[in-house]
């Protein structure tokens, strides 16, 4: 099962569960994978920006990514494959893809600086991968510091045929969607899949600009799910008022240095991860912030049922603070 660029719904990207002492833990790296089956994900995107994929050595990515492939019982899987030089990302993508990955998801690094820089870079690492590997262009500006404009955009996809997918994390970027849609409606463009970032704080606007879905992380990954297949539907409203009722604990995690513990936790509370735990160097959550945390979920309960499930079940892990 490969990529294409007819990509839609919602590929959550996976956060890598450990033991409280630092060891993966492989029977939550299976319960995460039920649970995106069960929630209606249309695939699933491994060692992305939040899956702690630095942390990893080289052996530890493949186990997980392979071990959540043969898992996922048919979704594709995007493996991240970002790396500091080709080499490595040479080695990764090859790995993944011969364990049954659907393509593979490459960042610019923050050297990049002017438009030519950023295209050649992209060039490279194909080369690097094989033009024979669908990837995904993730356009993060406020991670990794490179501005990628839709003019850039449209040049990558025009000399670059593998690239099938666009991870939309701009911020401010609904005009960027509009502009890359409005190219490709009027045939200046290739079709590509556009799936958008920032732990869905803006899915809701960016599926009424044209977005395909969502390729990004959140504790109630099934709400994206949700608010995806009800706006494909013409369903606005109801799309709305279950985003909005989120909206707090969204932008709670959205927190950035904080967000991934937060997540983790909540994933903990649900019974989906064994433990909140991140692999060091990291900090759990303060006592003061996972009340903050357990009270939105109450909020967040009185609209819907899954955050009252979550809070039915008492954290267990020392990682939890």
């Amino acid at each position: 099962m490969r990529l294409s660029a007819d990509a839609r719904g919602v590929y959550p990207i996976a956060p890598t569960p450990f033991h409280d002492d630092g060891r993966i833990d492989t029977a939550s790296v299976d319960r995460l994978s039920d649970f995106y089956l069960g929630i209606g994900a249309t695939g699933i995107t491994v060692l992305g920006q939040l899956g702690e994929a630095p942390k990893l050595g080289h052996a530890e990515g493949v186990a997980v990514a392979a071990q959540m492939i043969r898992r996922a019982a048919g979704l594709p899987v995007i493996v991240g494959v970002s790396a500091p030089g080709f080499a490595a990302m040479r080695a990764l993508s090859q790995e993944v893809m011969a364990a049954g990955a659907a393509g593979v998801m490459i960042a610019p690094p923050n050297t990049l600086r002017t438009d030519d820089q950023i295209v050649a870079y992209y060039a490279q690492a194909v080369q690097a991968i094989g033009a024979d590997v669908p990837w995904v262009l993730q356009d993060y500006p406020l991670t990794f510091s490179v501005q990628i404009s839709p003019g850039v955009i449209r040049r990558i996809v025009a000399e670059l045929p593998s690239c099938v997918m666009l991870k939309h994390e701009d911020w401010p970027g609904l005009e960027k969607i509009s502009a890359l849609r409005g190219w490709m409606q009027s045939a200046a463009m290739r079709r590509i899949a556009i799936l958008c970032g920032n732990g869905g704080l803006f899915l809701d606007c960016e599926m009424q600009r044209g977005a395909d879905g969502a390729n990004t992380g959140y504790a109630f990954p099934d709400m994206l799910c949700d608010v995806v297949r009800l706006c494909q539907a013409g369903q606005r409203d109801a799309a709305q008022d279950l985003f909005d009722a989120h909206l707090p604990l969204l932008r709670y995690e959205q927190q950035p240095g904080v967000g991934l513990a937060v997540r983790k936790y909540i994933l903990m509370r649900r019974g989906i991860l064994g433990s909140a735990a991140q692999r060091q160097p990291a900090a759990p959550l303060t006592a003061a912030a996972r009340a903050e945390v357990d009270y939105l979920l109450a909020r967040l309960a009185r609209h819907d049922p899954r955050a009252e499930l979550a809070l039915a079940l008492a954290p267990t892990s020392s990682s939890a603070g």
